[in-house]
């Protein structure tokens, strides 16, 4: 039992710094991650808040995987909108938390504001997968993807970005006549997340992993 409570804690705390890291590539203001980048869109063209434009992206992302799918899991539906909630949730505690840091006025301060966000949200997203529960509807959009084109995880990955940052961009061009929520650090994240994941996995899931574990590793000993 002690287990899947560390499996919870880690999931959460993973979801938590995911969203602090995507709060830190808005402050930035030189284009969010592909992950953010729709909801962001529609949060500068509404009047909705990062986190409730987040919540109602990922219901159009669960309605995407059941037609790609072609059938509908009640279960893994309802599961991941309570998931998108927190999420949402987390978006907007984390952008109501970076809002006491000084704005990014300068581009020495956006540059800091972005590589602290590709590092954070790489943490983030180590961590959220080591817990090993339910995808976000992003991250199981990749799966659907994957199984209903039969490709490969990564290009279903890739295939899942690039369509997200260009209606990102479509909409805000036709709507704010600019590109909005995309720009260099929209590229950036996209190419460095990945790479910093390789970096740092080695060195922090093993440390997770036998602090999940260790609870069971020590009943095993006796």
């Amino acid at each position: 039992m002690k287990t899947i409570y560390k499996r919870l804690t880690l999931y959460v705390s993973g979801l938590f710094i995911l969203a602090l890291g995507c709060s830190f590539s808005i402050m930035a203001h030189l284009g969010v991650s592909p992950v953010s980048s729709l909801a962001y869109s529609i949060h500068l063209i509404t009047p909705l808040s990062v986190g409730t434009a987040s919540v109602c992206v990922y219901m159009v992302f669960i309605a995407i995987q059941m037609i790609l799918n072609r059938c509908v899991d009640l279960r893994e539906a309802c599961l991941q909108m309570m998931l998108s909630v927190i999420f949402g949730f987390f978006m907007d505690a984390t952008l109501w938390l970076l809002a006491f840091l000084p704005a990014a006025n300068t581009w020495w301060l956006q540059a800091a504001y972005l590589i602290i966000s590709l590092w954070v949200i790489s943490c983030g997203l180590i961590g959220y997968f080591t817990a090993k529960l339910p995808l976000l509807p992003y991250d199981a959009l990749s799966f659907a993807i994957k199984n209903r084109f039969e490709v490969t995880f990564s290009r279903a990955k890739i295939s899942g970005d690039v369509i997200n940052v260009l209606v990102s961009a479509s909409l805000c061009w036709i709507f704010l006549q600019q590109w909005g929520a995309i720009g260099i650090g929209t590229a950036v994240a996209a190419i460095s997340i990945g790479k910093i994941m390789g970096f740092l996995n080695p060195k922090i899931q093993p440390a997770l992993l036998a602090w999940v574990h260790a609870h069971t590793h020590h009943q095993n000993a006796h």
